[in-house]
């Protein structure tokens, strides 16, 4: 009876202590997966139709009424939202904004403080009437001022001599037109690297906005277009030159626009005037492209572009995206991340090793292009974190002071009931002896 009651004693208390401490706490919580993001749906068809394409929310506002221009669109640089367009996919001559895709294409392959001596070869081939920076043969320059040629004078000559460095002529329209189609834009042919016109060239404003959208993620791209005035080399002295965008300078009658970056401006009498100008206020910044004014004159362009810029920047948050500059299939491919085929393949005779985190597929060619990797790294940010196929981890819990405290206590308790009993009956045994 006694070793009966004292076993009954012991549950009790250890019933009582398993009341009375907390119950321990799990490794990981019981935090529920955040509800992914909704996708707001857009139209991928809308941006074909022609006309104008807007979709203000109540109190918005409508697309101006005042731009002339045949083509012309407004989106976010950031997300490739499409504000508002007109006639976005018109096949259209581009003109000198056709060398916004010569850079994005060309820039990352070229060193800027490279020295190159120009050939007379490298400067055959100028169309008749072409814009010209003045590189001369036999002079040698640096790529970075080959560059401000290309932007700030729009100079088919130093366009001729950076091609030529860059695998020819011929090859660099197919440069240009592999990097266009990677991008996404498909209203774009290229047949004279420079914008010249020529038989069966053609872009588009929506395709104008994704070169520079893209050129927009290289520093490099953003330093060139945004400068107003660089000093050219001429052998032993030099002269300066000033960027033709008057939205940029502020020149001949034109305001600068206040926040400008860029981009391109171009002119050719088979084109007329076409601009792409990128502009940024507070921490948004808007692209826009503009394809021949039909009133005006030349400088119509650019306060059409100014038009559209002041609207977009108002319409912030006040209107539905009627279209995006996002590929589809970067899209896609950010959404589903790389298959298990392009993680496990070989990599090809003469391809980089793959950076630490980076798949071989990722890795690219041998000359990857910047531009490219910023823009699906971009696009990938708008992709949900949370959906199907993807994981969340739980949110991770402190170790808790108590945890498996409560078993330890059962087994004591049961242990000291052992010896008591066990105790209790030596005792008893050596009272019968």
């Amino acid at each position: 009876m006694i070793v009966t009651s004292a076993v009954r004693h012991v549950a009790a208390v250890t019933a009582a202590l398993l009341l009375v401490l907390p119950v321990p706490a799990a490794t990981a919580s019981s935090v529920t997966e955040p509800t992914p993001p909704v996708e707001r749906f857009v139209d991928p068809s809308r941006l074909h139709r022609t006309g104008t394409q807007v979709q203000p929310l109540p109190g918005g506002p409508s697309a101006p009424s005042s731009v002339s221009a045949l083509s012309w669109l407004v989106a976010d640089a950031a997300t490739g939202e499409v504000l508002a367009a007109r006639n976005a996919h018109r096949r259209l001559p581009p003109a000198s904004t056709l060398k916004t895709l010569f850079a994005v294409t060309a820039l990352p392959r070229l060193s800027p403080e490279r020295l190159h001596t120009v050939a007379e070869w490298e400067l055959e081939g100028i169309g008749q009437g072409s814009s010209m920076v003045g590189v001369r043969a036999g002079y040698t320059y640096k790529v970075s001022d080959l560059w401000n040629g290309v932007f700030l004078s729009s100079g088919n000559d130093a366009v001729r001599v950076l091609a030529a460095m860059n695998g020819g002529w011929e090859s660099m329209s197919r440069q240009m037109q592999e990097k266009a189609r990677s991008l996404g834009a498909r209203d774009t042919r290229v047949v004279s690297p420079d914008g010249y016109d020529a038989p069966g060239q053609v872009s588009s404003a929506y395709d104008l906005a994704i070169f520079g959208r893209a050129g927009l993620q290289d520093p490099a791209f953003v330093r060139y277009c945004s400068t107003r005035y660089a000093d050219f080399p001429a052998g032993g002295w030099s002269y300066g030159i000033r960027n033709t965008n008057r939205l940029v300078t502020g020149a001949d009658g034109v305001a600068r626009y206040p926040g400008i970056i860029g981009v391109k401006n171009g002119y050719t009498s088979g084109a007329g005037n076409t601009l792409i100008a990128a502009a940024k206020r507070g921490s948004r910044t808007l692209v826009v492209s503009v394809m021949n004014p039909q009133s005006g004159g030349g400088r119509a362009v650019y306060e059409e572009a100014r038009t559209l810029l002041d609207w977009g920047f108002a319409a912030a948050g006040r209107v539905e995206p009627v279209g995006t500059l996002a590929p589809v299939r970067l899209r896609a491919k950010a959404a589903a991340g790389p298959s298990s085929r392009e993680a496990s393949a070989p990599p090809k005779a003469g391809a980089p090793p793959a950076a630490p985190g980076q798949t071989r597929a990722q890795a690219g060619p041998a000359r990857p292009s910047r531009t490219t990797e910023a823009a699906a790294d971009a696009l990938a940010g708008a992709v949900p974190l949370a959906g199907p196929g993807k994981s969340v981890p739980h949110e991770e819990l402190p170790p808790q002071p108590w945890a498996g405290l409560p078993l330890a206590l059962v087994g004591s308790a049961l242990g000291a009931a052992l010896s008591l009993w066990m105790w209790r009956r030596r005792s008893a045994g050596r009272d019968d002896g």
